[in-house]
């Protein structure tokens, strides 16, 4: 996930929180080298991601929604992103032919050059593993010339799968670990606007990033890294050179 220029950046998030949790680095990395970061968080996770909210004397789904996307929101901000919401439910997450239809259309406006989102199989979570298949299928409608022709077709852009939160049980074996150093704090800020509904995952991911940190210098990275975070390709990568 290198960047010769600037480039657009589009990630499709499951829950309002999974995309600070899991890319928050990369999403402010890529920002601050000028690229275009746009967020499609498919539901708020209102019903199965907000506990801290829930705990809350009198809270309402609506209320847990309105809640969520502030969060969700100021996490993007802090992050140099922009998002959006699609409002389709979670535990479980629904994807009919209309949200398709909706996400192809924002995939053809945003023509991302990197694409982020879920791994396949995620047995705690299959919201997840159903934000994974809407991705690629969406990827694939977006790039029929014969679709829409009002519209340019998408590129191929690669799909950078994010670490989920249990990666021995989801099968996730990374091939690449993102420095995302010197964008920590912008990360840690975005988590902590998430804490009213997942406070607890706030010291989780800290100490992920600490330990892909460790990982990323003993796999040849600069001793001055300290942070990173773990992505797998769904393509296969082209280049001319073994690297």
């Amino acid at each position: 996930m290198t960047a010769p220029g600037p480039g657009s950046v589009l990630v499709v998030s499951a829950h309002a929180a999974d995309f600070v949790w899991r890319a928050g680095g990369a999403l402010a990395l890529y920002a601050d080298r000028g690229a275009a970061v746009h967020v499609v968080c498919l539901s708020f996770g209102e019903r199965g991601e907000s506990q801290g909210l829930w705990k809350q004397e009198g809270m309402t789904l609506d209320g847990v929604k309105t809640a969520r996307r502030a969060e969700s929101t100021a996490a993007a901000q802090a992050l140099g992103a922009t998002v959006e919401f699609l409002d389709l439910g979670d535990y479980p997450l629904r994807v009919d032919a209309g949200a398709e239809d909706t996400l192809v259309a924002i995939l053809r406006a945003h023509a991302p050059d990197v694409l982020l989102t879920h791994v396949p199989h995620d047995p705690y979570n299959t919201d997840h593993d159903l934000a994974h298949a809407t991705t690629l299928r969406t990827r694939m409608v977006a790039q029929a010339h014969g679709h829409d022709r009002s519209t340019a077709p998408l590129g191929a852009p690669q799909v950078f799968q994010f670490e989920p939160h249990q990666p021995e049980v989801c099968g996730f074996v990374p091939d690449l670990l993102l420095d995302v150093s010197p964008v920590w704090e912008r990360k840690l800020e975005a988590m902590r606007c998430m804490a009213g509904g997942q406070g607890h995952l706030v010291d989780y991911y800290t100490d992920l990033g600490v330990r892909r940190g460790v990982q990323a210098r003993r796999n040849g990275a600069p001793a001055g890294v300290t942070h990173a975070e773990a992505f797998r390709r769904t393509y296969p990568s082209v280049g001319t050179e073994l690297r």
